[in-house]
């Protein structure tokens, strides 16, 4: 169960970071005459700040999880839907080609570093017995 709450944690903050980075950088494409951080025009920069807001929004859950595991159950399970389709998109991207010049092998990578936390997450996510019950069976009866 630690790893599991270290591994949200983790994601959280990580998501929340780059989800700042994704707003800073539509806020430094509106400077006159700035070179973009993003290769991408207007509309796409309203589409990157968007996806930062939705990681912060993420990140926000990612947290909450990693704090009480068994009353957040849902949120475990939406993130490695969530991985698994961007692991898919990107392994599509990368079989379509069109993708390479701009992320190379890249796409490669991130759909093994996707898959690999969301296998993690599936082993060491809370079970239903453990959600129900507020916790982990506790060894020797407690009382």
């Amino acid at each position: 169960m630690r790893l599991y709450r270290v591994l949200m944690g983790s994601l959280g903050i990580a998501f929340f970071l780059f989800g700042m980075a994704l707003i800073v950088a539509f806020f430094l494409y509106q400077r006159p005459n700035s070179t973009p951080l993003v290769t991408t025009g207007p509309i796409g920069h309203y589409f990157v700040a968007f996806a930062g807001c939705a990681l912060i929004g993420w990140a926000g859950g990612l947290v909450g999880a990693a704090r009480d595991p068994w009353a957040s159950r849902s949120v475990g399970t939406m993130t490695i839907f969530a991985l698994v389709l961007m692991a898919v998109i990107r392994l599509v991207a990368w079989i379509i080609g069109d993708y390479y010049e701009f992320a190379g092998e890249a796409l490669r990578a991130e759909v093994t570093a996707f898959l690999t936390m969301a296998l993690v997450l599936i082993w060491t996510k809370p079970t239903v017995t453990e959600s129900r019950s507020g916790g982990p069976p506790i060894p020797g009866g407690g009382e």
